[in-house]
C-alpha cells in the first residue's frame, strides 16, 4: 500500500485520502501554494508497498496524510490581505455623552461660582435669552452686558445674575412704552431704545465696583455684606430713574424742572412729573424685594435701597439741570451723569447701613 505525506503551512481540513486520486491532490497544492504566497516549504511524496495479507486484494493505492510543521505561525499572525486595516472612528457612546451633561450641570451648580461657571452660565443664558436682548441692546451692547452678566455672576452667584436681569426685562419694557410718541416728540432714546456699551457700563459701573470688591475679599467677611448692598442698591438707583424718566415722557401731564419748579417740555434734563417720580419709586421697590426675595440683602437692607435711590435720583435731577450739557460740562453726557447717579445710590446705601450699625449696634 503507498502511502503519501504532504505537509503545508495552512491549517485546512483533511481530505480523506482513499478516495481521492494523486492528481487531484497535484492540483490542489498547485493551487494553494499559488493563491496564498507563502515561503515555499519542502514537502514530500512517498510510497511504500505493503505485502500484507489483509490488504493485498486490492492493488497499489495511496495515501496522504496532512501534517503542519512545527514551526506554523500561530493563525493570529497570519494576514492573508497584505493592505494594511483602515481604522474607523469609534461612535460617541451615550455614557459619554451623561458624563458631559453631568460634569456641566455641576459645573453650573458650583457654590461659590467660578470663573468658569460663571462663563459657561452667561453663555447659555445670553444664548437663549438672545432675541430679548436684540430688542434691548446693540451687538456692541450686548458684549459689554455678556462681561458684566460674567461678573456678576461670579461675584454674586445666580441671585445677583437674576437681579440684573430683572432690572434689564423692566428698563427694556419701559424704555419701549409709546415709542412712537417719544420718536415724533423727540424726545425717545438713541437707536429707539437699544442701549449701547456706553450706556450698559454707564448703568453699571458702581456695580462692577462692588463685584470686583466682593471677589477679591477687600474688607474681609465684615464688608462682603456691605458690597452687596452697594450692589443692589446701586441697580435700583438705576432702574428708579429709568422707569421715571421714560414713564414721564409717556405719561407725564405737567414737568418741572427740579431747581427752579419752572414748568419744562418733556424730556427736558433734569426736570420731574408726579407720574414718573412714583413709577420709579413703585420700580425700586419691586428690585428690592426681587432682591430680598433672593437673599441678596435683609428686610432693613431693602428699604435702605429704596431711600439710597431716591435721594440718588434727586441728586441726578440737580446734575442734570444745573450742569449737564452746559458751558465748561459739555463732558458731561447722559452716560456720565448715570455712573454719578448710580455711585451715589450705593455710597449712600452703605453709609446708611453703616449709621445704622452705629446708632442700633
Amino acid at each position: 500500500m503507498e502511502s503519501a505525506t504532504w505537509c503545508n503551512p495552512l491549517s485546512f481540513s483533511l481530505l480523506n485520502s482513499h478516495s481521492r486520486h494523486h492528481s487531484q491532490y497535484k492540483f490542489m497544492a498547485f493551487s494553494t501554494l499559488h493563491t496564498f504566497p507563502l515561503p515555499s516549504f519542502p514537502f514530500s511524496f512517498s510510497s511504500s508497498s505493503s505485502s500484507s495479507s489483509s490488504s493485498s486484494s486490492s492493488s497499489s493505492s495511496s495515501s496522504f496524510h496532512l501534517k503542519p510543521f512545527s514551526f506554523f505561525p500561530k493563525p493570529t499572525t497570519l494576514l492573508l490581505n497584505p493592505r494594511p486595516l483602515r481604522s474607523f472612528p469609534r461612535p460617541m457612546h451615550a455614557s459619554s455623552i451623561q458624563d458631559a451633561v453631568g460634569g456641566a450641570i455641576s459645573l453650573l451648580q458650583s457654590s461659590p461660582a467660578t470663573w468658569h461657571s460663571a462663563l459657561l452660565s452667561n453663555a447659555i443664558i445670553f444664548l437663549l435669552g438672545s432675541p430679548i436682548l436684540v430688542t434691548g441692546l446693540s451687538l456692541s451692547g450686548i458684549s459689554a452686558a455678556f462681561l458684566l452678566g460674567t461678573l456678576t455672576w461670579r461675584a454674586f452667584g445666580p441671585s445677583g445674575f437674576f437681579l440684573v436681569a430683572v432690572y434689564f426685562v423692566i428698563g427694556t419694557a419701559v424704555t419701549k412704552v409709546k415709542m412712537a410718541q417719544k420718536v415724533a416728540q423727540g424726545v425717545a432714546e438713541k437707536r429707539r431704545g437699544r442701549r449701547g456699551p456706553g450706556s450698559v457700563i454707564g448703568s453699571s459701573a458702581a456695580g462692577c465696583i462692588c463685584a470686583f470688591l466682593t471677589i477679591f475679599g477687600v474688607g474681609g467677611e465684615a464688608f462682603s455684606r456691605l458690597w452687596r448692598l452697594g450692589f443692589v442698591a446701586s441697580f435700583c438707583t438705576k432702574l428708579s430713574d429709568t422707569v421715571s424718566s421714560e414713564i414721564g415722557k409717556a405719561y407725564g401731564k405737567t414737568t418741572y424742572l427740579v431747581t427752579t419748579f419752572k414748568v419744562v417740555p418733556r424730556g427736558t434734563e433734569g426736570a420731574v412729573s408726579v407720574e414718573g417720580t412714583l413709577a420709579g419709586i413703585v420700580a425700586s421697590v419691586v428690585l428690592a424685594f426681587v432682591s430680598f426675595l433672593m437673599g441678596e440683602v435683609g428686610s432693613h437692607e431693602a428699604i435702605i435701597c429704596v431711600l439710597a435711590a431716591q435721594i440718588a435720583n434727586l441728586g441726578e435731577s440737580v446734575i442734570g439741570a444745573a450742569l449737564q450739557e452746559k458751558e465748561g460740562f459739555k463732558w458731561l453726557n447722559n452716560d456720565a451723569v448715570n455712573v454719578i447717579n448710580i455711585s451715589m445710590g450705593s455710597i449712600i446705601a452703605v453709609f446708611m447701613q453703616q449709621a445704622l450699625r452705629i446708632w442700633c449696634p
